[in-house]
């Protein structure tokens, strides 16, 4: 029996490589586009998430390879820390396409497979789109409006047997979190319920979880947080 193929965006490194070893170890043939090197996935191609076109090449080439993809797993992402007075508009944009417009050409170029297969996308968001945060005005405005799109797709072809859900991952251990960020201060980490980052492995046990085992799901965004946001 051929293995189902999901394709993950991000896979290098952080939250994504966690992914594409949860998926692999659950039988999934992987494939990922990443702007940067993935050692750890055999499929990869070079492609930057906000270029419609690039991702649509992208993914017809690792489909070609592997075959139809019945999985999509969206974590690729860009982040920075700036007070609202000092973000520029090329700093806004490029926010909004990485994550907003790579959601949406990811979905665009995935989704006749995944009506054909009755797969399953599950997008990365942030506990920044539910609480927002000091310093993260146009990062949390980007997955908050990701969670937007995950919903009104999921509710567009829910009754076509394909499922759209997003995690919400609070401040996570992975090189996306500069070491002199704040979140990474006990004073911060001692606020938290749990006193402690997320870790890449814990997003990534849910991403499975929504993938291969919530087939009652669609719409819905599961909050990884550490209970940040309760």
């Amino acid at each position: 029996m051929t293995a189902p193929v999901a394709l993950v965006t991000g896979g290098a490194s952080g939250i994504g490589a966690e992914v594409v070893t949860a998926l692999t170890r659950r039988g999934y043939t992987v494939g990922c586009l990443d702007r940067n090197p993935a050692p750890n996935v055999e499929h990869t191609v070079a492609v930057d998430i906000s270029d419609a076109d690039a991702v649509a090449a992208g993914v017809a080439e690792l489909r070609d390879r592997l075959g139809p993809i019945s999985a999509v797993v969206n974590s690729a992402g860009h982040y920075e820390m700036v007070p609202v007075a000092d973000i520029t508009a090329a700093a806004w944009r490029t926010m909004l396409r990485v994550h907003l417009g790579g959601l949406l050409n990811i979905a665009r170029a995935c989704l006749p497979d995944l009506l054909a297969n009755r797969g399953t996308l599950v997008a990365v968001a942030s506990e920044l789109a539910v609480g927002g945060g000091d310093g993260d005005a146009h990062y949390a405005a980007a997955k908050g409006a990701v969670l937007g799109l995950v919903r009104s797709l999921a509710a567009e072809v829910a009754d076509r047997g394909v499922r759209i859900n997003a995690v919400a991952p609070g401040p996570t251990d992975t090189p996306l979190l500069a070491a002199d960020n704040p979140c990474r201060a006990p004073e911060y980490l001692n606020l938290l319920p749990l006193r402690r980052l997320t870790t890449p492995r814990e997003v990534a046990r849910c991403v499975e979880y929504l993938v291969c085992d919530a087939t009652f799901s669609t719409g819905e965004v599961l909050n990884v947080n550490a209970g940040a946001v309760i």
